[in-house]
């Protein structure tokens, strides 16, 4: 039987993950980011570069409200930004194929207390200076012939994958 939203899950406790986005532009995989949140249950959304549009109809529907609850701010620069998370303990995790990335399911994160995860422009990815701030390169295996895959979907699987091994809640 399907479950009605009252009947679901929920804690105020959230997972100790900030999302750093690095110039995300598209409404819908805004909307989507914000969604992906809140699914999560993560601290907050640093979005940078471009200002994000919360009129915009398409980032609405796609975030389904999320964006009116979910902890977020704007910054202009996002090195900036991922300076002050390191100066503060935060390991930051950048969502990116490098000749250093690791595959993002070959980590455990049950140690992790702060987390910094940074993803990439649409086209441009994440910017050669952040990921040199970066303390790890992670990459999703991917089977097919073409070697990205879309920032929200990506966004929505490592924070599965990062998540799934901190300290569990109850299960439904």
């Amino acid at each position: 039987m399907q479950l009605a939203h009252p009947d679901h899950f929920s804690t105020t406790k959230k997972f100790p993950l900030i999302i750093l986005t690095d110039n995300i532009i598209g409404e819908a995989n805004i909307g989507s980011i914000f969604r992906l949140a809140d699914a999560f249950n993560i601290h907050k959304i640093i979005f940078t570069g471009s200002p994000i549009n919360l009129k915009s109809n398409r980032l609405k529907k796609t975030a389904r409200s999320t964006y009116k609850y979910v902890d977020f701010e704007y910054m202009k620069e996002a090195a900036g930004v991922a300076r002050s998370f390191i100066e503060k303990g935060y390991k930051t995790l950048a969502i990116e194929i490098t000749s250093n990335s690791v595959s993002i399911d070959s980590i455990s994160y049950e140690n992790e207390t702060k987390l910094l995860l940074i993803v990439g422009n649409e086209s441009a990815g994440i910017s050669s200076e952040l990921l040199e701030l970066s303390h790890k390169h992670l990459h999703i295996n991917m089977f097919g012939e073409n070697s990205s895959m879309n920032v929200a979907q990506a966004t929505g699987i490592a924070l599965y994958e990062i998540t799934k091994t901190l300290l569990p809640f109850p299960n439904k």
